[in-house]
């Protein structure tokens, strides 16, 4: 949960909704969040963040304690949750944390409860669900702060949480109007591409709305109730099928399932399109496009829909960096030069860190530095965290506003994307 619940059994939807009739699909995702009801006063705001400072350095205790007491007073919520705990206890505390931090920004906080509370409804989370938390929560709260505890900081745990369910509520509501909770997904084409890594193709029904450089939250059958986020590498096609480029991962067991168990025939479950990396309005800029490792699949995607209607670059170039530790991990370059042959406008050049290549040695990051690129670039970027954060931060010493520098949040998506897409603030699996 991130304060509401997890995931929903693997036997399909909440109640049916009804397709938006407007032409684009995720029209309501860009709509305003719901109002709050009464902002908390700077008095509340300020006895949140100090009963928060109290418990933080007890936070793995508080999430473990507060998960007991839960799954002892309301078992059916503990279905809902992954069998390993491990690593969801973390997300509990650090909800807490963005929402004392947003408390007084009532336009942002309001953003982000509608965001959790939307996400939320893959995870099988209900109405009822939020009065056991909260009282659970407030709860947990009082025992870890122990004498800090007052009357006046319970009343104001009670409305800020009163104020955040009832966002996550209602934007779960709205939402249960305009599309499914998740989409049925079956793997319809598989392939192995060396190196640990398989191109998984799935059908969705009904059709899945998405836009080229979004992520997927995907649920496998193998790990039920655990989601992981990959991104389609094809912009959206007549036929509904996506393609996913999945590499194996020490340790990962979504990820080893899919490149190495899944097979044509077997059954996903696909949360609803996230995140903000999609192309802008045509501003007379270039585009450079970015990509580590997998992280080319949203690249890939943003280069197809240029491709098939070319008339948006409206004469600007566009500028592919492909990195990796080495040339065997450099999957995809091939096709990407080989669509650079084919249209003029694409130009593409190779990175790789760890393995002399002439012509293609050095990181990610550096490369992009000696290319120059200045303010009259609109960047995107993919790939591993660290090689992301690098690269934004060379863009933004070369004069590039941040403004123009695109991509998906570096942590948990749905606690970390900036609430004001193409303007990040201060610096897998959603559920808390």
């Amino acid at each position: 949960m991130t304060l509401g619940t997890h995931r929903a059994p693997l036997d399909g939807y909440d109640t049916p909704p009804t397709p938006p009739a407007a032409n684009d699909p995720q029209q309501h995702l860009r709509q305003g969040a719901p109002s709050l009801p009464q902002p908390l006063g700077p008095h509340d705001c300020d006895l949140l963040r100090r009963s928060v400072a109290v418990v933080e350095p007890q936070a793995e205790e508080l999430a473990v304690y507060f998960y007991a007491i839960l799954f002892v007073r309301y078992p059916e919520v503990r279905s809902l949750f992954p069998e390993n705990m491990d690593v969801q206890r973390d997300r509990l505390l650090r909800a807490l944390l963005r929402i004392v931090d947003l408390v007084d920004s009532p336009e942002h906080l309001a953003q982000f409860c509608a965001r959790l509370g939307r996400d939320h409804r893959k995870f099988g989370a209900v109405t009822a669900h939020y009065g056991a938390v909260g009282e659970c929560l407030l709860e947990t709260l009082a025992r870890f702060a122990g004498p800090a505890w007052t009357p006046e900081i319970a009343l104001a745990w009670q409305r800020a949480y009163g104020i955040a369910s009832e966002t996550m509520i209602l934007a779960a509501d709205d939402d249960t109007r305009l599309r499914p909770a998740v989409w049925n997904a079956q793997i319809v084409g598989h392939r192995h591409l060396g190196n640990a890594l398989a191109e998984v193709t799935v059908a969705t029904d009904p059709a899945y709305p998405y836009r080229a450089g979004q992520y997927v939250s995907m649920e496998t059958p193998w790990r039920p109730r655990v989601w992981r986020h990959y991104s389609p590498a094809n912009a959206p096609r007549s036929d509904s099928t996506l393609t996913f480029h999945v590499r194996h991962v020490a340790g990962g067991h979504v990820s080893h399932a899919l490149v190495y168990r899944a097979r044509i025939g077997d059954m996903l479950r696909l949360g609803p399109p996230e995140g903000d990396m999609v192309l802008s309005a045509p501003s007379g800029r270039d585009l450079l496009l970015a990509a580590g490792g997998t992280g080319l699949a949203p690249i890939r995607a943003l280069i197809e829909q240029i491709a098939n209607d070319p008339h948006r670059l409206q004469g600007r170039h566009v500028n592919l960096f492909v990195g990796a530790r080495t040339g065997n991990e450099l999957y995809g370059l091939d096709e990407m030069l080989r669509l650079s042959q084919r249209h003029h406008w694409l130009t593409v050049r190779a990175a790789v860190s760890h393995e002399h290549i002439p012509g293609a040695e050095g990181s990610l990051p550096d490369v992009i530095a000696a290319s120059g690129a200045g303010a009259h670039t609109e960047a995107y970027l993919s790939g591993p965290p660290g090689m992301v954060a690098a690269a934004r931060q060379v863009l933004l010493r070369s004069g590039l506003p941040p403004a123009q520098i695109h991509h998906d949040p570096l942590g948990v998506p749905v606690l970390d994307a900036p609430l004001d897409p193409g303007h990040p603030e201060k610096e897998e699996d959603n559920r808390i």
